[in-house]
This record gives C-alpha cells, sequence and structure tokens, in this order.
C-alpha cells in the first residue's frame, strides 16, 4: 500500500478536482488574510466598488481576483467579524437584529452576538479569487454547494482521522462568521445554512449551503474525495 500525502500540487488542480468530485457549478474560493498592505499578493488590485463580504465570494466565484479593505465592506457587521474593523456598538450588543425583529428580547440577540465566531480588529484587507487562480496558499476556503454536495464534502473531512463535522450556525453573519472566520479562528471546517443578507445579496439560491474549511487541509480533503470515489 503506497502512502499518500497532502501535498498541494498547484491550486488549479485543486479547484479542478473539488469540482469534478463533487459537481460543483460555482468556483471553491480562495481568501487570504492581510495584515499589512504590503504584504498584499503581486498584481492583485483593489475592488473598484464597495460592496458586501457574501458580494465579493460570489464574485470571486465567478471568476474576479482582488482585495478589499474595511473601506470597501459595505456590510460593517461582516468587516467586524472578519478583523477588518472593531464591531458598531449595535451590532456588538445585537441591537441591530433585535430591531430587524430577528430576536425576541434584546438578552438573546446579545448572547448569539456574543457566540459568533469573529477575529480580533487587526486585518489590512482580504484577498478573494477564484481558487484555480490562486497564488497563494489560502487561509480559507469557501465553497457554495447544494446539500448532497456538502455531504460528499463531510465525508471526504473526516475520512482520515474520523470524527464530527460541525453546522454551527445562527441564520445571520453566514459568509463572513460562520464560513470564513470561524473556520480561520477554531482551525476546523463549518457548514452554514446562509443568512438572510448573502441570500438576498450575494444570491445563495434556496437549495444551497455554504461550506467553510481551512487552507491547509485542502490537499488530504482531496486524497480522500478520490479515494471514495
Amino acid at each position: 500500500m503506497v502512502e499518500s500525502t497532502c501535498d498541494v500540487n498547484g491550486y488549479d488542480i485543486v479547484s479542478q478536482k473539488l469540482k469534478e468530485n463533487l459537481g460543483l457549478t460555482k468556483s471553491p474560493v480562495a481568501i487570504k488574510f492581510v495584515l499589512r498592505e504590503e504584504d498584499i499578493p503581486e498584481g492583485i488590485e483593489k475592488i473598484e466598488e464597495g460592496i458586501r463580504h457574501c458580494e465579493m465570494v460570489l464574485k470571486a466565484s465567478k471568476g474576479d481576483i482582488f482585495y478589499a479593505t474595511a473601506e470597501e465592506q459595505t456590510c460593517k457587521g461582516g468587516a467586524a467579524a472578519l478583523g477588518l474593523i472593531e464591531p458598531p456598538e449595535k451590532v456588538k450588543t445585537g441591537e441591530m437584529y433585535q430591531s430587524l425583529g430577528r430576536f425576541s428580547s434584546l438578552g438573546s440577540a446579545k448572547r448569539t452576538m456574543d457566540e459568533i465566531p469573529k477575529i480580533e480588529h487587526m486585518m489590512y484587507a482580504l484577498v478573494y479569487t477564484p481558487l484555480e487562480k490562486a497564488t497563494f496558499d489560502p487561509d480559507v476556503i469557501v465553497i457554495i454547494s447544494n446539500p448532497a454536495q456538502a455531504m460528499i464534502l463531510a465525508q471526504a473531512i473526516i475520512y482520515t482521522l474520523g470524527g464530527r463535522v460541525e453546522a454551527d450556525f445562527s441564520g445571520i453573519q453566514s459568509i463572513c462568521a460562520d464560513a470564513v472566520a470561524g473556520p480561520f479562528t477554531r482551525k476546523r471546517p463549518n457548514i452554514t445554512l446562509g443568512c438572510s443578507g448573502s441570500r438576498k445579496y450575494a444570491d445563495v439560491q434556496p437549495d444551497e449551503v455554504i461550506v467553510g474549511m481551512n487552507g491547509e487541509n485542502i490537499g488530504c480533503i482531496i486524497n480522500a474525495l478520490e479515494s471514495m470515489d
């Protein structure tokens, strides 16, 4: 029996194998956190418009490559979860979500906000690219799939070491907190059902879910998918 490795032989190949083994219709998205402006990968330009993080993930899944600072992130709750800004007070306390009718009390809203994964305010920017065009090692890889594809991906995640795959979400801040900040800070994958914002603005379809994974584990997941096939 030949011992397999988890080495990555080009993200174009990794993306192709994910698409082929899972039947994905959208490209996986590679995301990199950047602490300083000088650390932006060479040749990548700043996005020219201000949009939400979830919309940026959609743009990257369609082929666009760019980076975005806090100024380009129009959803401040998402920007805060991603470590680009300090959370606005009404987001931090849950008051904003209670005012939208999502919670019966400020206490339940605050409890939820306290438990949502978030990154300490330290980041300068995030880089977004379709995985097949990544010229850097991604911190997080985001996949938009249907539930059956997510099931196969979950089976691949536990193929080597076993265990359970978590689906940790609250129906708010899904693609920012659940699918990116969570995997980045907790070092484990997560599945989320999306949120009202991502389904409205980022074209997440009723039959789609979102999976966020640590970039360093992707080689092992590809090996698992091919072994399971």
